[in-house]
């Protein structure tokens, strides 16, 4: 894959087809800002900015590849960092309105100047935890968060159910390595498991997935996964 540049952005462009032409130039100004920001704050390690596009870029953008969302849809990502996944998918999905929260008041900095920067409309990004935010959204997105778990005691109130968009509503949540003890502890599995290995045809993302929770299996989640502290 291409060196970081605007042609490291534009050369994803066959792997995602489903994401608007418009949408390129802003990813390529999200790259930009990116590594700016990471000079200052600490975003993605400084040995693996060298691989933003691809490492990072890349696998956010697989989700495109199997989610569309209908106008006004609602998303919420929880512990979003440096925008990971949600700026990310704000810019392929402008019909959509994005929640972006995360308890790291200088991240959310961070997302606010990119988004501000980038002219995201659809973008409220917020400084606090899942469980006080008193709204519920079609999809919810984590990358990398926290085990299975302690996520779900996290969101699972903020779940609504529904089918309007290309697969139902649900979580959406990046994760790799062993699932089996967390899918036992929490007592359901995904409805859709995307291989990124196999996706992205890069052994880095061996045993890493984008892992799809439909909101109807959510409320069978074990009791004490989803206590609120």
């Amino acid at each position: 894959m291409a060196s970081p540049s605007a042609d490291g952005v534009t050369d994803l462009a066959e792997k995602f087809p489903n994401v608007n032409e418009q949408a390129w130039p802003v990813l390529e100004s999200w790259v930009e800002l990116i590594r700016e920001w990471n000079e200052k704050i600490n975003l993605i390690s400084r040995k693996d900015i060298e691989h933003l596009e691809e490492r990072h870029l890349a696998h956010c953008l697989v989700i495109t590849n199997h989610l569309k969302l209908m106008h006004g849809a609602r998303v919420m990502d929880v512990g979003t960092g440096g925008g990971f996944p949600g700026l990310i998918m704000a810019i392929c999905y402008p019909q959509a309105q994005f929640t972006l929260i995360d308890s790291i008041g200088k991240k959310i900095a961070v997302v606010q100047d990119i988004a501000d920067k980038l002219n995201l409309k659809n973008v409220d990004a917020r400084q606090c935890r899942a469980e006080s935010v008193n709204k519920q959204f079609d999809f919810i997105t984590g990358r990398a968060v926290k085990n299975l778990p302690e996520y779900f005691s996290w969101i699972k109130g903020n779940l609504r159910k529904g089918q309007r968009n290309s697969i139902p509503n649900g979580v959406l949540y990046w994760k790799g390595g062993a699932l089996q003890p967390e899918y036992d502890a929490i007592g359901i599995r995904p409805r859709l498991t995307i291989d990124l290995q196999a996706e992205l045809q890069d052994d880095y993302f061996a045993e890493k997935y984008i892992l799809h929770f439909d909101a109807r299996d959510v409320p069978r989640v074990r009791g004490r996964a989803v206590e609120r502290g």
